[in-house]
């Protein structure tokens, strides 16, 4: 039942009479992996996320059930970065030009018989906007349903493994995503620096304020860190990594396989 490896739930690489059967299938659905190349402080790589997006997706479709019709698309790595601007390496698209990209690829799969699209982004500074390019998608082909998720929302077992305040004001490059990378690729994992950002600088919002959160603030990484790090990656492991790991990919296959095998979310108008 689950003997089909990642590399074959790819989408592009199936002839098209298979891309037809396999979209007429009951529940058939599409994961688009998101990520960016924006810089990730002097320690990781400039495709940190897209890195991130595209490996929990394979190992989230090497232990799904094999009987069930879900496949991938090619990662988008090249997101929406305008925060990380002023630090080299970040290449950012402008709003417009992502979401007209996922409105033509999403209609495509429409158009093929697709039941659902899943925007599955590892970026938090495109959240937002990927929700917004989904509820356009879904009102300009209503027979696709779209479902904007991102790699840390949502999965249990995440929240205690990352202590406070890190866990608030990690927010980027920091103890989370340098673990998980020196889990992943610790060939790509430079020296961990110092913490960086807000806190270590005595920076403190109001009270009912945040820079992520109820009440959010868009804040520009030059504003907050030197280094291009908002966080503390000192504590950072490849065993924190490796639990990290196992907690994603362990929720994501669950909810996944639960909304393979759902009739839920419902496309087209009540009767």
């Amino acid at each position: 039942m689950k003997e089909v490896p990642a590399h074959l739930r790819r989408l592009d690489l199936l002839p098209w009479p298979m891309v037809v059967e396999q979209a007429r299938r009951r529940g058939s659905t599409v994961i688009w992996p998101f990520g960016a190349i924006e810089q990730h402080g002097p320690h990781l790589p400039i495709a940190t996320d897209a890195l991130f997006a595209e490996r929990i997706t394979d190992a989230v479709l090497d232990q799904v059930d094999s009987s069930l019709p879900l496949w991938r698309l090619p990662v988008q790595s090249l997101g929406f970065s305008p925060e990380h601007r002023g630090f080299p390496g970040t290449i950012s698209l402008p709003a417009s030009l992502l979401v007209a990209l996922v409105n033509q690829v999403g209609q495509a799969l429409a158009e093929a018989g697709f039941q659902r699209l899943v925007l599955f982004n590892a970026h938090g500074g495109q959240i937002g906007l990927l929700e917004a390019a989904a509820r356009e998608l879904r009102s300009n082909a209503p027979q696709l349903a779209v479902l904007p998720c991102f790699l840390w929302r949502g999965p249990e077992g995440i929240a205690p493994l990352i202590p406070e305040p890190e866990r608030r004001e990690g927010l980027h490059a920091g103890l989370a995503e340098t673990s998980l990378m020196l889990h992943l690729a610790p060939e790509l994992t430079g020296p961990t620096p110092a913490a960086d950002g807000p806190a270590s600088r005595g920076l403190k919002p109001p009270a009912g304020w945040s820079l992520e959160g109820a009440a959010p603030s868009a804040w520009l990484t030059h504003e907050l860190s030197a280094s291009g790090v908002v966080g503390d990656p000192s504590g950072a492991s490849a065993q924190l990594g490796g639990q990290l790991f196992e907690a994603l990919v362990s929720s994501w296959v669950n909810r996944l396989e639960a909304l393979v095998r759902s009739d839920w979310p419902a496309t087209g108008e009540l009767r």
